[in-house]
């Protein structure tokens, strides 16, 4: 009993009913048609093309600045990288890796930036950062219809400027990442081996950074500002330096998310990730105020498999499309949860 009440302690109520509910629908799913290998299949393959984008949240949070509602920043860095590669016509992997590097270059100026204005609002970060994300994104809705772009894929054909709502890569770097290495077990089910790499590539990196003496200190800002204070670290320049970190992953994530998905979608699509983004760390156990790579790998799982399996297994059994309903649920619910527990 005692093991049992620690086990509920640590890993919580929310995670516990849900993984459980998740554990009911992959055991559910053969009696309604649905297939297992192909629920793996998707539960994989967006668990993949979503991680990078929940990884984003843990430098933030770490450092004290809360949980980003302001992913939008990086993600349309990201977006800029993609629709600059295919201006340049690069296709394979010389083109996602220049899409790579642009929505780096990009994601470190707009994270500065970013970084500098949380600085002068501490204690309300969270709410200006959903703020800056939304008008950041209607700022570059005027600019995606201005900006120099000429290439065919990516212009609208009826005027030959301005970019098109959903721009396809197929002729580009289309699954260069999601290819690499790929089992198939089944005919539904390819395993994407590489964006999985990719990922554990990522959190490797992130997970090294925080054993550096930045990232120790950018841990000591988050855990206890008074104490970093007064061992003379810079509180503001570690702050801005998590924001830059956080902003250049989600550049990355999202260019991952393209090459998997097979389009680039521009103008409001970065607001359709913010809230699936947070409540898949907070599912994964994060706080306001401390996030691990391990938060991030159980949260995305659970949340994507939600998402996956909602609809096809539900779906069949009363004939009603209630996946929408679950999603509003388990994200604003967790988010929710999260903001009324005491800071740990």
């Amino acid at each position: 009993m005692v093991a049992i009440n620690k086990f509920v302690k640590n890993f919580g109520w929310p995670r516990i009913i849900i993984g459980c509910f998740l554990l009911s629908l992959f055991i559910v799913a053969p009696f309604f048609g649905v297939g297992i290998d192909t629920s793996f299949n998707d539960v994989f393959v967006r668990f993949g093309m979503s991680a990078i984008m929940v990884l984003s949240m843990v430098p933030m949070i770490q450092s004290g600045c809360g949980l980003n509602f302001g992913i939008p920043v990086g993600l349309v860095a990201g977006m800029l990288g993609a629709v600059t590669s295919i201006e340049f016509g690069l296709t394979g992997i010389a083109g996602i890796l220049f899409a790579f590097l642009v929505g780096l270059i990009a994601a470190a100026l707009f994270g500065l930036l970013y970084g500098l204005l949380l600085n002068r609002v501490k204690g309300d970060e969270m709410i200006i950062a959903t703020y800056v994300g939304y008008s950041f994104v209607f700022f570059m809705n005027m600019m995606w219809l201005i900006l120099p772009y000429r290439n065919p894929t990516s212009v609208q054909g009826f005027k030959g400027e301005g970019l098109r709502a959903t721009i396809s890569i197929e002729d580009f770097w289309i699954h260069k990442i999601s290819d690499f290495l790929k089992i198939q077990f089944t005919e539904n089910f390819i395993f994407p081996t590489g964006m999985l790499l990719f990922f554990a590539f990522m959190s490797f990196l992130v997970w090294g950074f925080f054993k550096t003496k930045t990232g120790t200190a950018i841990t000591a800002v988050g855990s206890n500002p008074d104490y970093a204070r007064a061992a003379g670290i810079n509180i503001d320049k570690m702050r801005v330096i998590s924001v830059i970190l956080s902003t250049m992953i989600a550049s990355v994530g999202i260019i991952v998310y393209q090459q998997s998905f097979g389009f680039v979608q521009m103008y409001n699509s970065p607001l359709s990730f913010v809230f699936p983004s947070v409540a898949a760390v907070l599912l994964g156990g994060a706080s306001v105020n401390k996030a691990s790579i391990l938060n991030v790998v159980i949260g995305t799982f659970l949340f994507q498999g939600i998402l996956t399996m909602t609809p096809s297994v539900i779906n069949s059994a009363i004939n009603i499309d209630v996946s929408e309903i679950i999603r509003i649920i388990v994200s604003n619910g967790m988010i929710v949860y999260a903001l009324t527990r005491k800071a740990r």
